[in-house]
């Protein structure tokens, strides 16, 4: 040893030498052996491992036995595999690849099974891809590894992808709103935690920092990362590392007591698969952690297995991934068997001028093949049924374990289709009892106060408007800062609070300091951005240009921006009568009605004497019988059937209008009493009236945007003030009404609600809430909690203690809807119908009175003025073919002639004299024939003289 010594040669680097001129010797010997002796098919097979590396040793004995297995069980197969071992130092992805390089162009594998960790096997697997030799790894389970664009690697292990599915479930699950991951700097930590990211930002759960440590980190360096843990108010941590490394922190997190209540610690499968061989005393610093492991159904054959591993390694601790190793060898054995008859070499590649390693590299002949026999190979093995999907096993079922005393416990399942549950055969979602960190059993906040302060700073607002919702009142009897803090909103808080079981950690801190002056309330929100609070609670209004840099919880008071104003006395207008039909609708009324005395008049006055006589008599007595149909007093009759049918139309709108104006008016005298005296936003722009709004408040910029001129605004500071404003009137120096959120309305009405009224919410506003530093945990909880609050009957009681209780819209708020009056867009269907039947009417008589006269319009030669003339002639008077001018004229004859008779001499002093039926010049001549007609072009005529004999003897005949 001295002689090397001298020469410069490190003891290390001469017995490595030794090691492997022995191995070689042994597997030239082992090959001899099988081609001698029993006929068979050397093929050779490279393993590669970590030198030290517990996996490593594993799953090399894992193999062996596979292999001895198998072919104790197979006797039959002409092949036989020899393994080529090659141990490159520790955490050395060159030393990986280098080993991997030396098998491939010495030994000439046909295929390479390792390396252990995820960030060695990347350079592995590039070499297998230019030597088409199939890389099989049964440790590397980093999801990173699948997205590597290589159809030569096989991951015979399960990879991490399904963790991160089954982590975000365990925090929706406990509703935890923020995790921190603390992971290895390394493929294996940074190929996990985009995936993990993913999967959290599906349930909308943030990840506010990253631990991430080196994985060469000495303690101090653990030490450090874990002191800017320590002071976050995130208290929940997803540990993503390997077992050594993750020793050594969970030492650290002892010593600075993060392990205590309140802390959560959620650890991977690469740190809980072999829990069993961590050390006892890093065991007890890891009490309370909640972590996933790989599930392995149980077998007779993996009972048997797991005895004889204890017997023949009783010291070394069989994990999973001891199983994934064992099954890979029999695969591989497998798929030797069918594509390597004979033990085919590598083709070489063409040389170029300047030749490297790689193009000295060999392609396997039989690479392609084998991949292909390897990828479909299925059976059955101790991890249960082997097959592989995308080139890898597939993960359905996790295994979620609490560490408790010197071991772990099983508390539940993950499985890709039911999620969490209790047992694999049962859907029951709640996991059983969990010993948290610190021995507790309730489910920890998953946050705290951060480190420096013992409570939340809780804003609040100083502001002497409506005390019922906050007030802030300095109580010197216990401190100089002290201040007692009250009111309806501070009630919903503290409840709130009370129902998370976060009482006592929280203060209240006034804004502005009471002896300063008032503030708005988007310099106190914007305090929370700045991180001076925790959280601003009291009546905050959620609007838009807040929630940009804050975060609120969900409204607690009803929503919306009102307008009140002073009512006035409806009953004490003399002019009340007219308010039951706007404007519009007593216009269309008029109108219809005029429109129904013209079509009546069209219609009767050529064949009824009640609508005949000059202009004035006949326009008086059409309008006169239309306006009677509101009474149904009407004396004239309508004696045609096209004037029928108008009027039995229009008699049915007359009655809805009537009705529908009875109860209108009814109303207004009785149930409604009081009206606003404004009632539209654009009425008070447009005469430029003075508005009010809250001093400090939002309303101010959303009445300039509604188009309020920024003089005619008037800001109030109470209730009283606000009174004075109103009473006065915007012509008195006062303002014509205020705007202002609902809550307030309510209090103010609650003492004004003779005098003023409260309108229709005329702006979508969310109401108050409570306002929380952008991404904070707190946010989810508070706003579950609120919820619960309001829906109970603590809310109610609250309200009514502060005088809160609900404005009865119905009553008051709503007057303006119950009381408006009736528009035309209620009737115009009717006026349509009646205008319809009316136009129709005149129609088919105009039609039918064209025809009768066609001998005028059509056949005489007069010119186009004169036929004009000769129609409306004809159109003003009698129709004397019609049955109504017949029977009359034979009754009055028949009455006349009786008379003559009587009363020869015409002395009848006992009866008044009747006037003539035949006033009009052009019809002196009396008809007495049924069958003449005007178009006969003859009146046939008779004398009184010549009728009465015939008249008289009939008389005396009867």
């Amino acid at each position: 040893m001295k002689a090397y010594r001298l020469r410069g040669l490190p003891l290390w680097i001469f017995l490595l030498f030794f090691a492997f001129y022995c191995s070689v010797q042994a597997e030239v010997a082992a090959q001899e052996i099988l081609k001698n002796n029993n006929n068979t098919v050397a093929v050779n097979i490279g393993v590669i491992y970590e030198e030290g590396n517990k996996l490593g040793k594993m799953g090399l004995n894992c193999i062996k036995l596979g292999l001895s297995d198998f072919y104790n069980s197979h006797q039959s197969y002409n092949t036989r595999i020899v393994l080529n071992i090659r141990v490159y130092p520790k955490d050395s992805g060159v030393g990986a690849a280098a080993a991997a390089l030396y098998l491939l162009k010495h030994a000439q594998v046909k295929a390479i099974m390792g390396p252990i960790t995820s960030m060695e096997a990347e350079f592995v697997i590039r070499l297998g891809e230019e030597a088409q030799v199939p890389v099989l790894s049964y440790s590397a389970t980093s999801p990173f590894l699948s997205s590597i664009q290589s159809s030569y690697f096989i991951r015979t292990a399960q990879d991490n992808l399904p963790q991160a599915k089954a982590i975000s479930a365990l925090v929706k699950a406990f509703k935890w709103r923020e995790i921190v991951p603390v992971y290895i700097n390394s493929d294996y930590g940074t190929g996990f935690i985009p995936y993990l990211a993913d999967a959290l930002q599906e349930i909308d759960v943030r990840i506010p920092y990253h631990g991430v440590i080196p994985w060469f980190a000495t303690d101090e360096q653990i030490c450090e990362q874990l002191y800017k843990l320590k002071n976050m108010s995130t208290r929940v941590f997803v540990v993503h590392m390997s077992p050594d490394l993750a020793s050594r922190l969970f030492l650290r997190v002892n010593e600075l007591e993060m392990m205590d209540e309140g802390y959560v610690w959620i650890t991977t499968t690469s740190i809980n698969n072999e829990l069993g061989s961590v050390s006892h005393n890093v065991v007890q610093y890891m009490q309370g952690v909640i972590g996933l492991k790989n599930y392995v159904k149980q077998s007779n054959k993996l009972r048997e297995f797991e005895n004889r591993w204890d017997t023949k390694f009783g010291n070394m601790k069989l994990g999973i991934m001891g199983l994934w190793a064992y099954d890979a060898a029999c695969a591989l054995a497998r798929a030797v068997e069918a594509v390597a008859k004979s033990d085919s070499g590598f083709r070489k590649k063409k040389m170029s001028a300047n030749l490297t390693d790689l193009d000295t590299l060999g392609v396997s002949s039989i690479g392609p093949k084998l991949l292909q026999t390897l990828v479909n190979t299925n059976f059955s093995g101790l991890n249960g049924e082997y097959s592989l999907l995308d080139r890898q096993l597939e993960a359905s079922t996790l295994i979620i374990i609490n560490v408790i005393g010197s071991g772990s416990r099983d508390i539940g399942f993950w499985n890709s289709e039911k999620g969490l549950v209790r047992n694999l055969n049962s859907s029951n979602n709640r996991l059983k009892a969990i010993i948290w960190p610190g021995e507790i059993t309730s489910v920890p906040k998953g946050w705290t106060v951060p480190a420096g302060r013992t409570k939340l700073r809780v804003g609040v607002p100083v502001k002497p408007v409506y005390e019922e919702l906050v007030n802030v009142t300095r109580d010197r009897s216990i401190g100089a800062n002290k201040y007692n803090v009250k009111g309806f909103c501070i009630d919903v808080f503290e409840a709130v609070m009370d129902n998370l079981q976060y009482s006592g950690l929280y203060e209240y801190y006034p804004f502005p300091n009471p002896d300063e002056s008032t503030k708005s309330y988007d310099d106190m929100v914007y305090q929370v951005f700045l991180q001076n609070y925790d959280i601003v609670v009291g009546d905050i209004t959620i609007i838009a240009n807040r929630s940009a840099y804050v975060d609120f919880s969900l409204p607690y008071t009803q929503s919306g921006v009102t307008m009140v104003a002073p009512v006035r006395n409806e009953r004490r207008s003399a002019w009340v009568f007219f308010m039951p039909l706007t404007w519009d609708l007593w216009v269309a009324s008029l109108s219809a009605f005029t429109f129904i005395a013209f079509a009546i008049w069209v219609l009767e006055h050529r064949i009824n004497e009640e609508f005949r006589g000059p202009a004035s008599h006949q326009a008086g007595t059409s309008l006169f019988y239309s306006f009677s149909l509101l009474v149904f007093a009407q004396r004239e009759n309508v004696l045609s059937n096209l004037a029928r049918f108008v009027v039995i139309i229009w008699v049915f709108v007359v009655f809805v209008l009537t009705q529908s104006y009875t109860a209108s008016l009814t109303s207004m005298l009785t149930v409604q009493q009081l009206r606003p005296s404004v009632t539209d936003v654009h009425d008070l722009i447009s005469k430029g009236a003075y508005v009010g709004f809250q001093e400090g408040s939002f309303i101010q910029g959303f009445l300039k945007h509604k188009g309020f001129h920024e003089s005619k605004l008037v800001s109030y500071n109470s209730s009283e003030h606000l009174d004075n404003l109103l009473s006065k009137g915007s012509m008195n120096g006062g303002i014509a009404v205020v705007f202002d959120e609902i809550p307030y309305m309510k209090l103010f009405l609650a003492k004004y609600s003779s005098k003023y009224m409260m309108l229709q919410p005329i702006y979508k506003a969310e109401g108050f809430g409570f306002a929380f530093p952008k991404g904070s945990p707190l946010v989810a909880d508070v706003s579950r909690a609120i919820l619960t609050v309001t829906e109970g009957d603590g809310m109610l009681e609250m309200e009514k203690v502060w005088g809160m209780q609900l404005y009865n819209t119905s009553d008051e708020g709503n007057k303006v809807a119950a009381s408006s009056s009736l528009s035309l867009e209620s009737f115009w269907g009717l006026f349509l119908i009646a205008g319809v039947a009316s136009g129709l009417s005149l129609i088919i008589f105009t039609t039918t009175f064209l025809y009768k006269k066609r001998d005028i319009w059509l056949y005489s030669n007069a010119s186009i003025w004169k036929k004009v003339q000769d129609l409306a002639e004809a159109f003003v008077q009698r129709d004397m073919a019609s049955h109504t001018f017949r029977k009359t004229d034979v009754q009055h004859n028949t009455r006349t002639l009786k008379t003559d008779i009587f009363n020869p001499s015409g002395d009848n002093t006992d009866s008044p004299p009747r006037p003539s039926v035949f006033s009009d010049g052009a019809e002196d001549d009396l008809v007495i024939s049924a069958e003449s007609t005007p178009s006969d072009h003859h009146v046939q005529t008779a004398s009184a003289e010549t009728i009465a004999p015939s008249l008289l003897s009939n008389h005396q005949h009867d």
